[in-house]
């Protein structure tokens, strides 16, 4: 298939080191040296604040702002991406060369979904040693592994946010990102929304809208992971698969979107 495709690895390597590096540059780090900087305030603040619950909070705000900063950097240096290779004229050096536009589309993905690998390890091991200083217990598998969801989330926005950022500005495709990603967690309260309102046109809209959506809450365990628990292993493997699928579907239409702008 890849054959048929014409991809080359080596190309799609350079694309990747290259927008790895960039996105680098990108004040990445400097979501992570925030992300630092709230967990000791919570670490300082929440045992006087919380009336003796401070180790629930302080596990709970630290998942969910490791998802919140890295869902920003995603949607941030991902509509960029392209973007800025518009803007700048790079992308009429690259193009001449052999180098298809799937190659680019697919190399950049992949050198940010590598950022954000590094951006969610870098967190991961933060949130873990700011919660060993504190004294709070925390089951370590489940927890890694809601890390490991939230990277697979990433890479699907990552995916829509290149959609977004092939055919319209930074600016407005940083909003349709932001405003799929918010969606995507409420995806299967819209079709429940569309039979409380129990009509055809309703029901076929909001069904419509969930098979079109990605449906980001099955890689959410974050909610369950701060106690120990997770779901069946058949149902993660089928949230693997469904993250895949998705990830090959938007880059597809991300490489369409590309090869339909004139430079």
């Amino acid at each position: 298939m890849l054959a048929a495709l014409d991809l080359d690895f080596l190309r799609i390597r350079a694309i990747a080191l290259n927008g790895f590096r960039e996105a680098i540059r990108d004040r990445v780090l400097y979501f992570i040296a925030f992300y630092a900087l709230l967990l000791a305030l919570a670490t300082a603040t929440l045992r006087y604040l919380s009336g003796g619950a401070h180790e629930k909070i302080l596990l709970d705000f630290g998942v969910g702002a490791m998802a919140l900063l890295s869902a920003a950097i995603a949607i941030y240096v991902g509509t960029g991406l392209i973007n800025k290779e518009i803007e700048r004229q790079t992308v009429l050096m690259l193009l001449p060369k052999p180098l298809s536009r799937a190659e680019f589309a697919i190399g950049k993905h992949v050198g940010l979904t590598a950022v954000l690998a590094v951006a969610v390890a870098a967190m991961t091991v933060l949130y873990f040693a700011f919660l060993g200083l504190s004294g709070t217990s925390f089951p370590l598998g489940p927890l890694l592994l809601s890390s490991l969801f939230l990277l697979l989330e990433l890479a699907i926005v990552v995916a829509i946010a290149l959609v977004f950022g092939a055919f319209t500005t930074s600016l407005i495709a940083m909003l349709l990102s932001f405003g799929v990603y918010v969606m995507g967690h409420f995806s299967s309260d819209i079709v429940e929304f569309g039979k409380i309102a129990n009509t055809r046109e309703a029901i076929f809209f909001t069904r419509l809208l969930y098979l079109i959506l990605p449906d980001l809450e099955r890689f959410n365990l974050r909610n369950d992971a701060v106690y120990g628990i997770l779901p069946p292993v058949p149902e993660l493997c089928q949230s693997v698969l469904y993250g895949g699928f998705y990830i090959v579907i938007v880059l597809a239409i991300a490489t369409f979107a590309f090869s339909r702008r004139q430079f």
